[in-house]
């Protein structure tokens, strides 16, 4: 199975959203730095995200982005599919056209990865993650890093 980078970063930024959003809005700009992400990358991603129902944008002042649904609600499998990505092991993208348009010797072995991979993905909740140690300690590091470089960017900014 081959995850692109697009259901990478969107997996990784619904986390990030899940923790900083549920006082108030996220703006992408706040994701971007705190996973190193493009800008211009998370508005397309989140485009997919809103349309497939899992992500709210707010207007205005103090606006950005929140979850549509209680992170309990939302598995990773979800998310994945909503960017346009398969969760599929075989060579063939599941048609089943391996070898002169017929199943290669492996393909049920593939397809049955495929199953079992789709089946942990979708047992998977954003609320489960975030109960994890290690990812709570993440978060909270990765918010203190990018707060730090905002204040450095600011405090250049003043005395320049």
């Amino acid at each position: 199975m081959r995850l692109t980078t697009k259901g990478r970063y969107a997996v990784t930024a619904m986390i990030d959203l899940a923790f900083h959003s549920q006082q108030n809005p996220t703006a992408l700009t706040d994701i971007a730095a705190r996973q190193s992400l493009s800008l211009s990358y998370l508005e397309q991603l989140f485009a997919r995200l809103r349309r497939a129902g899992m992500v709210q944008g707010i207007r205005g002042p103090g606006g950005g982005y929140k979850l549509c649904r209680k992170a309990s609600d939302i598995n990773i499998a979800d998310i994945i599919s909503a960017v346009d990505e398969q969760i599929d092991s075989t060579s063939c993208g599941g048609e089943s056209n391996c070898q002169n348009n017929q199943p290669c010797l492996t393909h049920d072995l593939w397809v049955g990865l495929s199953e079992q991979i789709s089946k942990y993905l979708k047992g998977i909740t954003l609320a489960e993650l975030m109960e994890k140690n290690q990812v709570k300690e993440i978060a909270v590091r990765q918010a203190k890093d990018a707060q730090q470089v905002i204040e450095i960017h600011h405090h250049s900014r003043v005395n320049a």
